[in-house]
């Protein structure tokens, strides 16, 4: 009785939850789960869905800040103190101009830099990073400790 009235006008949403709805009751009814076990379940599920988006949020907000392949290293070489441009991009191998000035806009406007522009002619300016961006020194030692590591397992030595 109950599966024509499944079958009957359904459109495939309506009959999916219908069904879903059907293989719970027949469960309950055959004793295979209680309705308390089904509850503890779901909410189970939904906490652990939300404490899976917690954890990602934040790492995905960092990764954002720290993207692209230059970031780091720029940070790494501002670790060593205060620079000017031509400092950085001695120090920062590989990078043009133009990148490392957009690299470096970027890391100012996230606040992990400043920019102190003196009054001198030519004008002088230096870049420094700021106790945001020294917080980052102890997770950017992590990952310099990890790629030994790393380097040493894939290479061998």
């Amino acid at each position: 009785m109950i599966v024509i009235y499944l079958f009957n006008n359904a459109n495939l949403f309506t009959f999916t939850i219908r069904l879903i709805l059907l293989s719970f009751w027949i469960a309950l009814s055959n004793g295979i789960v209680t309705q308390n076990e089904m509850i503890t379940t779901t909410t189970k599920t939904k906490e652990k869905r939300v404490e899976c988006v917690n954890a990602i949020l934040p790492v995905k907000d960092a990764l954002d800040v720290l993207s692209g392949r230059w970031k780091l290293p720029i940070l790494i070489a501002l670790s060593f103190g205060n620079k000017r441009f031509k400092e950085i991009s001695k120090d920062v191998q590989g990078i043009t101009d133009k990148v490392l000035s957009k690299e470096l806009k970027e890391l100012e406007t996230n606040k992990l830099i400043t920019r102190t522009v003196y009054d001198t002619f030519p004008p002088t300016v230096e870049y420094a990073a700021t106790e945001h961006g020294h917080s980052l020194f102890n997770v950017i030692a992590a990952l310099r400790e990890w790629g030994i590591k790393h380097r040493g397992k894939i290479i061998g030595k």
